[in-house]
């Protein structure tokens, strides 16, 4: 058994690097969109931020994680890797082509299929999906208007100086806000791998009451910032560039208002989307320019994709659960 949860953890800080690989452009693609750092710089600074991000709010989304879809007591290793293979197959062919999906909502609908598979679909509990559901509405609306609020009022505050002064001045204070956004990433996203980590040792015997080892934060603290450090070109290509063109000033406000809303969840326990967040805050920040900034056809696709994310990591996760149990007895 002790191997089985070996491999097993080994499968989770996987899904926590496809995390940062994918979400990379998350936290860095405003600040690469608006010219501020080359991306490899920007790459740097946001890997270093999310490393330190789970070490700052607490751990209530792993918790949620943890214990909050599915009753520990009815989860086995062989459906935890059955939902993880779901959640990295569905993230990886997301951010093959270029599609900034939720890797939180890719992460709870493996552990949805997996727990379809396993226990069936009356085991799954309310209460952390309730959670989830929130987070899906709430985090790009919230975004929006955070975005939307904090650029009018940049607008309103320096209408009379100068744009080039202004451009420049913002372009400094972007540094700080992306750092901002990339630590609250880490906040949220961070903490998904370990309450799945959590999860293995329960479900193998290895600890006999959910807590959170510090070396589990630091296992999966590490793994999100190699991800992000190696991040997804593509992605941040869509978020940085062909959603909105964005002034620095701009691009400040769409950070700092989306990690206002990650801040929010992670304190809350709500696994949030910072896909979401921060693609609402792009479009809020775009907007309140004129209305024609963003390209609210990319908007859609993008959308169309967070609408389908849970529903097809499940049913990959409910394929492997499947599998995995045709050669092993439960």
């Amino acid at each position: 058994m002790l191997e089985l949860a070996i491999g097993a953890i080994i499968v989770a800080l996987i899904f926590d690097f496809v995390n940062g690989f994918n979400d990379s452009a998350n936290s860095v693609a405003t600040v690469i969109g608006t010219r501020v750092l080359t991306p490899l710089k920007a790459v740097v600074l946001s890997a270093a931020a999310n490393f330190i991000g789970p070490f700052l709010f607490g751990v209530a989304v792993s918790m949620t994680i943890a214990k909050g879809i599915l009753n520990p007591e009815d989860v086995t290793i062989y459906m935890i890797i059955g939902g993880l293979a779901g959640a990295i197959t569905w993230s990886s062919v997301c951010t093959y082509f270029g599609m900034p999906i939720s890797n939180s909502h890719s992460l709870v609908g493996g552990l949805v299929g997996a727990g379809i598979a396993g226990v069936g679909f009356e085991k799954l509990l309310t209460a952390g999906l309730t959670k989830v559901f929130t987070g899906i509405v709430a985090a790009p609306i919230g975004g929006i208007i955070f975005g939307l609020l904090l650029t009018a009022l940049i607008i309103t505050v320096f209408a009379k100086k100068r744009p080039g002064t202004v451009n420049k001045y913002f372009g400094r204070l972007q540094i700080i806000s992306s750092t901002w956004f990339a630590i609250t990433h880490g906040a949220n996203d961070g903490q998904k791998t370990m309450g799945i980590i959590v999860l293995i040792l329960f479900s193998t015997g290895f600890m006999t009451e959910i807590e959170m080892p510090l070396w589990v934060i630091i296992a999966a603290a590490s793994a999100m910032a190699l991800g992000t450090f190696f991040g997804g070109y593509k992605v941040i290509k869509t978020l940085g560039v062909k959603v909105a063109r964005l002034r620095p000033y701009q691009g400040f406000c769409a950070e700092t208002g989306g990690g206002l809303m990650l801040a929010v969840f992670a304190f809350l326990g709500i696994p949030a989307s910072t896909t979401h967040a921060i693609t609402g805050s792009i479009m809020g920040s775009g907007a309140a320019r004129r209305k024609m900034a963003v390209r609210w056809g990319v908007g859609k696709r993008i959308v169309y994709a967070w609408v389908i994310t849970i529903p097809g990591a499940a049913g990959f996760a409910i394929g492997f659960t499947y599998l995995i149990h045709l050669f092993v007895s439960v």
